[in-house]
Order: C-alpha cells, then sequence, then structure tokens
C-alpha cells in the first residue's frame, strides 16, 4: 500500500493550479495487488467523473499520457459544447440550464489545466489512427497511457457494464510493431479513497488465453469490478 504527495510536473503555472485543484481532489491510497506496473504499460481505469482521472495526475508519480475525448482538446468553445451537453447533462444527469451556467467558469478553469497535462485525444472515425500513433510514442519514451474505457452512455455507475476496445486496438497496434505491453487493471473507490491497481499482464498473454477482443474485454471488465469490491 501506497501513499504521495502532489507530483510537481509541468510549468510552476501549472504545478499551482494543481495545488489549488488538490483541495477538492484529497490524496487516495495507491494498493497494489502484487507486482507493481512498470513504465510502458497501458492503464485502463473507471472514471468516476472527474475524480479518478484528477487522482492521477495530481498523486501518481509517473509519467502519463491520459486519452480523452478530442472535444476536451480542442479549444475552449468546443470544450464547452462538449461539457455542457456531453459531460454535465447526458454523463452525469445535470439540467441542461444548470450545465451551461455552470460551465461559464468550470470550462475555462478545465481549459487551462487541460492545458497542462498530457492528454492524447481519442476519435470516433479513422483519425482515431492518430490516437494509436501518439500513444505508442508516448510508450516508447517510458510513459503510460491511461485509458478509462468504460461505456457511460448510463452515467458513471460503480460497477462497469462495458468497456469500448480502443486500448485492446492500441495493444495489438504495438504488438504489431514488435511492443508486447502490459496491462493494468485499476478501480479508484470514490467512497473509500483508494487506488487499487491489480497485477500487470502481457497483452500476448490475454490474447493466447482469449480468442477474441470482446472475451479479452469480457475478462477485464469483470476484473474491474472485483477491484471495485476490495477490501469488502
Amino acid at each position: 500500500m501506497k501513499k504521495s504527495k502532489i507530483v510537481k510536473k509541468g510549468k510552476w503555472w501549472f504545478r499551482f493550479v494543481k495545488r489549488l485543484t488538490s483541495r477538492r481532489y484529497k490524496m487516495p491510497e495507491f494498493i497494489y495487488l502484487g507486482e507493481e506496473f512498470k513504465d510502458g504499460s497501458v492503464i485502463i481505469s473507471n472514471h468516476e467523473g472527474t475524480d479518478a482521472p484528477m487522482s492521477l495526475e495530481l498523486y501518481l508519480d509517473r509519467d502519463i499520457y491520459m486519452w480523452g475525448a478530442h472535444e476536451m482538446n480542442s479549444g475552449l468553445i468546443t470544450m464547452y459544447k462538449y461539457q455542457t451537453r456531453v459531460y454535465y447533462h447526458e454523463k452525469k444527469h445535470w439540467n441542461i440550464h444548470l450545465a451551461r451556467l455552470f460551465c461559464l467558469i468550470a470550462s475555462p478553469l478545465t481549459n487551462m489545466f487541460y492545458k497542462g497535462i498530457k492528454l492524447i485525444s481519442t476519435y470516433r472515425d479513422s483519425r482515431f489512427i492518430k490516437t494509436l500513433k501518439e500513444s505508442y510514442t508516448a510508450l516508447e519514451k517510458g510513459g503510460n497511457i491511461v485509458v478509462f474505457p468504460e461505456d457511460s452512455s448510463k452515467g458513471y455507475l460503480k460497477e462497469l457494464e462495458g468497456m469500448f476496445a480502443g486500448f485492446v486496438m492500441l495493444a495489438e497496434y504495438c504488438l504489431k510493431k514488435g511492443r508486447d505491453v502490459p496491462i493494468v487493471v485499476s478501480y479508484f473507490n470514490k467512497d473509500k479513497k483508494t487506488y487499487v491497481f491489480d497485477n500487470p499482464v502481457l497483452y500476448s498473454e490475454l490474447k493466447n488465453t482469449y480468442e477474441t477482443k470482446e472475451a479479452i474485454i469480457e475478462k477485464l471488465l469483470k476484473r474491474c469490478n472485483e477491484l471495485g469490491k476490495y477490501g469488502e
């Protein structure tokens, strides 16, 4: 079990923003079940609103690159529209008028924060190849890719009901280039303030064990939900 202090990553103004942000997002306890993952890993996690990504950015002492919807990485106006309609209204079920009002303040602050983190844009079309290439480059440099693959169409649930296949596509892309990436399943428990990381497993081992991409996803989805019950 492991705790950490605020990680001093980024330029001075970003570190200042992070320190202010830490008043809202308290330090979790990082728990590793088995071997602690090595750099160059792909970490998959539940999202839990903004709490999981913020906990990693503020307190995990690793070089991480997070996947995020390209709308959050495309300028203030695009971010405002996405946060209002998709994030707060559709996923968090806020009243749309309240979401619009709130984002007049939240979006500029979020935009400033996002300029400081290492965010890799994701797409729902052929541009996804750009996501794969940028992620591979980051892994080659010793960075770690963080993916929040849960299907959040019903909101952010305590028990995930599905995962999208992007992280498997990344692992397959890397394997074809000769890089066998470790996959690390994790779960952030907002109530307990714990972040549990499972023992890393190489993608090639998963591929040799399960015949299809869907079977791999189902296995890791089940494991993620199991981690959510850790300590009960």
